[in-house]
């Protein structure tokens, strides 16, 4: 599953228009479950909310949450999250990160791709580039939970 920083969401189509979309091109899926399966991802991404919502009636943040929900409603084997949680708020970013290390612990491979060093400490593994080249590869033995830090996170005030 590809997470998009730029998104590439359908304009004129809803939330989860946008996630069943990948599921149109697997024959094992009737049009119910494909319907089922996007509400759950979506769901997963903290949208369940939102699911008649077009690309213009979403913030940025929400826009990447579906792309996160459409990478992920296949059940990828492998995850390639490209700035996955640059247009999130900090509450949203931890929420993203505690599903991609829950999918990671269920045994899928996350590729994470950050200018965030912080983000870098909720990793198994970093590989550092520049210029095209690795400077740096590195394992991560003191990962960083992302459940304990979204938990130890101040509750957003109602306005």
């Amino acid at each position: 599953g590809f997470v998009f920083q730029t998104y590439n969401l359908l304009p004129k189509t809803t939330a989860i228009e946008n996630v069943e979309l990948p599921l149109m091109y697997n024959s094992d899926y009737s049009a119910r479950e494909r319907r089922e399966k996007a509400i759950k991802a979506l769901q997963a991404v903290g949208l369940g909310d939102r699911l008649e919502h077009k690309s213009n009636q979403m913030s940025g943040g929400q826009m990447q949450r579906v792309a996160i929900a459409r990478a992920l409603v296949n059940d990828p084997a492998v995850v390639l999250a490209d700035e996955a949680t640059g247009n999130l708020d900090t509450r949203t970013s931890f929420e993203m990160l505690v599903l991609f290390q829950e999918l990671y612990k269920q045994g899928h491979t996350i590729i994470f791709v950050t200018h965030n060093p912080e983000i870098a400490e909720y990793a198994s593994r970093n590989i550092n580039l520049r210029d095209g080249k690795i400077r740096e590869d590195t394992i991560n033995t003191n990962i960083k939970s992302a459940a304990e830090a979204l938990a130890a996170l101040p509750m957003p005030q109602d306005d």
